[in-house]
């Protein structure tokens, strides 16, 4: 989006692919900016290159700092079930989300909000954050970090959405929201591998394994064949959304009837 306005306006658009390379900081130079702006960028700034602004660079963060500093701040709050997070504006330094901060914006994550849907919410906050900290830049004050509250939020990989059936089935559901849209949350099936894109958590007092599927119509209770969940190592696991591999995704009712799974068939945490 950023670079295409770029374009439409006739904008210099420069794309290093290392910033910490020779000659980058003397090629910003040239453009003699005023301040830097950061958002989503995946490199550590070097500080040749924090300094070419005369008022430094700004960055916009997914998180209330210094909890979850890192890469992937959206994903692991919903995954460590926090209900709320935010945006700050901070003043970068050579650290990892180190710097001071400026502004500060807290939000509430909704029960069922997914790392997806939570950033776009925290985009649109952080557009109106960025705004105001540039307006203002000069007369906010610098607030340090605490170190010893800080948390970290490293970039997501596929083993991050792994699900295991011993865990609680809150956690698990919490995975599946913290991993839509990427990279999904997996469980091995007798079908095959399984992403799970959204799920319920259900009480239980069921005896068996986790992992195991049973039907959540008692036997004998004249509702005939109902849905299926997945035993944890607290409460059930209902998935809602599922996508079975190289396939589309669909409601867990369909794979069922597809995969013909039965009551008593296992699941389980996806190896390499």
């Amino acid at each position: 989006m950023v670079k295409r306005r770029a374009l439409e306006a006739s904008l210099p658009v420069l794309q290093p692919p290392r910033l910490r390379d020779a000659g980058w900081p003397e090629r910003l130079a040239e453009y003699r900016p005023d301040v830097g702006v950061v958002a989503a960028f995946g490199q550590i700034l070097p500080r040749a290159v924090l300094d070419v602004p005369p008022h430094g660079s700004i960055n916009v963060h997914g998180s209330i700092l210094p909890r979850y500093r890192g890469a992937a701040p959206i994903a692991w709050a919903i995954m460590r079930g926090e209900t709320e997070t935010g945006i700050t504006t901070f003043q970068m330094d050579a650290g990892m989300d180190t710097g001071d901060m400026l502004l500060r914006e807290a939000t509430a994550i909704a029960p069922d909000e997914t790392a997806g849907e939570l950033s776009a919410r925290l985009a649109e906050i952080g557009a109106r954050l960025l705004l105001e900290t540039l307006e203002r830049l000069g007369s906010l004050p610098r607030i340090p970090q605490d170190p010893a509250r800080a948390t970290l939020a490293p970039r997501l990989k596929k083993e991050d959405g792994w699900l295991r059936p011993t865990e609680p089935a809150r956690d698990l559901v919490n995975r599946v929201r913290g991993c839509n849209p990427w990279p999904g949350a997996a469980l091995t099936t007798p079908a095959g591998r399984l992403l799970i894109w959204r799920a319920q958590a259900l009480p239980s007092e069921a005896a068996e394994a986790p992992g195991t599927l049973i039907p959540l119509s008692p036997p004998g209770s004249g509702q005939g064949e109902g849905p299926m969940a997945i035993t944890t190592g607290a409460g059930l696991l209902f998935p809602l959304e599922v996508q079975p591999e190289n396939r589309k995704a669909m409601p867990w009712a369909d794979f069922l009837r597809g995969a013909r799974l039965r009551p008593g068939a296992r699941v389980s945490e996806p190896t390499r």
